[in-house]
Formats: C-alpha cells, sequence, structure tokens
C-alpha cells in the first residue's frame, strides 16, 4: 500500500477523518490502488455526513471488490447513509443484501430495524431489534432502539425501560440513548427523570431535532445550559 494510503488507514482508525482525507489527497489513483482508494474516501466522507461524495466512493467498491468484508462494510456503510438521508427503501435493500451473503449480525438485524421504524413499521422495528438482542443480548444499539419502540408504541414499559436503561449503563454521554430513556421515562409518568435524561441529552447534541421534540414536549427547549 502506497505510504499516503498507509497513513491515511492510520489516522482513520484514529478517528481523524479530516486528518485522513488530506492524506489522501496526496495519492495518485492507478489501476492497483483505486479501489483501496474509493474504501477508504467513502468511509471517511460518511463519517464526516459529506453524503453525496460517500456515495460515490462507497458505491465504486461494492460493484467492483473481491474482498467480502470490505463489501460487508461499503453495504453497511451505504445503508447508514441512505437511512440517515431519508432513503429508508434503499437502506433495506442493502442490509437485505448483506442479510442474503449470511452476514446477520445484531449490527445488520439494528439497521434493518430502524430502516423498518423510518417507514412506519414499528412492529417490524420491534421484531428485529429483538432478532439482533437473540445475537447479541448485550448490543447497546439494539437494546436502544427496542426499548424506544416499545415505549413510543406504548407496550411493555417496563420492557422499554429496562432496555434503555441498559443502553445508557453502556454509553452514558451517548444523547440518542440519553434522550430514549427519557422518553422512556415520560411515557411511564415519571416526569422528573424524564426531564433530567431528556435534559442531558439536549445539552449534548442540541440541534438533534428528534431530541429537540421530546424537550418541547416537556417544555425544556431552551434550557440545555442547566444539564452542561
Amino acid at each position: 500500500m502506497d505510504a499516503e494510503l498507509s497513513e491515511a488507514a492510520r489516522r482513520y482508525g484514529a478517528r481523524d477523518y479530516p486528518g485522513a482525507l488530506a492524506a489522501l489527497a496526496g495519492v495518485d489513483a492507478t489501476d492497483a490502488n483505486h479501489l483501496d482508494l474509493a474504501y477508504l474516501l467513502g468511509l471517511c466522507h460518511a463519517r464526516l455526513e459529506h453524503w453525496d461524495e460517500a456515495l460515490l466512493y462507497l458505491e465504486q467498491v461494492v460493484t467492483a471488490a473481491d474482498d467480502l468484508m470490505r463489501v460487508y462494510q461499503c453495504r453497511l456503510a451505504l445503508a447508514f447513509v441512505y437511512a440517515r438521508t431519508g432513503r429508508s427503501r434503499l437502506a433495506e435493500y442493502e442490509l437485505g443484501r448483506l442479510v442474503k451473503a449470511g452476514f446477520r449480525s445484531a449490527q445488520v438485524l439494528s439497521s434493518m430495524a430502524y430502516a423498518a421504524w423510518a417507514q412506519g413499521r414499528s412492529a417490524d422495528a420491534a421484531e428485529l431489534y429483538a432478532e439482533a438482542l437473540e445475537l447479541d443480548g448485550e448490543n447497546a444499539t439494539a437494546l436502544n432502539g427496542l426499548g424506544y419502540v416499545l415505549a413510543c408504541g406504548g407496550r411493555e414499559a417496563a420492557r422499554a425501560l429496562t432496555c434503555c436503561r441498559k443502553a445508557v449503563d453502556k454509553a452514558p454521554r451517548n444523547p440518542a440513548y440519553l434522550d430514549s430513556l427519557g422518553w422512556a421515562y415520560h411515557r411511564l409518568g415519571f416526569e422528573a427523570e424524564a426531564r433530567d435524561y431528556i435534559g442531558r441529552a439536549l445539552a449534548i447534541a442540541p440541534a438533534e431535532e428528534e431530541i429537540r421534540e421530546h424537550a418541547r414536549a416537556l417544555e425544556l427547549a431552551g434550557a440545555e445550559e442547566e444539564y452542561l
């Protein structure tokens, strides 16, 4: 691998995504390295939420690469990009391809659950999150997702709260998990706890619209400074 590509890979592994892109800018694309280059460019742009650029490079890898694990990672990244940009059906397509290829993991099933939830299929989402937890009972994404879906549906309130609390225990600074736990408390009628957790989520991610919607419901919008 070229020295610049190796340096970009090192920076990506260190979560220095702008630095990785800077290193990749110095790489001359060749027939030998163009898939390595597209792979790293696609992942970096996805991490930085440069959606159009991410799609451009990730699609090159999934259509041309022979490395199955690399294709798996890029299809998962494509599904993430599609889900974040409101194209849930395309996200489901990519994830379905992974399942058919034998990559049935808690991560893939959780992503499929999120895509189903985005399309208003809450029962399918709950089932997929539950399947993910059958594979990995400690998966924080699946715990949070199932807890939130159950809380929003007003079903199995105690289970919803337990799932959300386990997710927060695993990642106490994750704003999505804090928000889900707060919403679960709200649905159970524990307003003090709901305000506490949603306020913490708002302080960490004040621009996240779903958290802001929940904060407005609890009359917390604009109060994030209290939780810093």
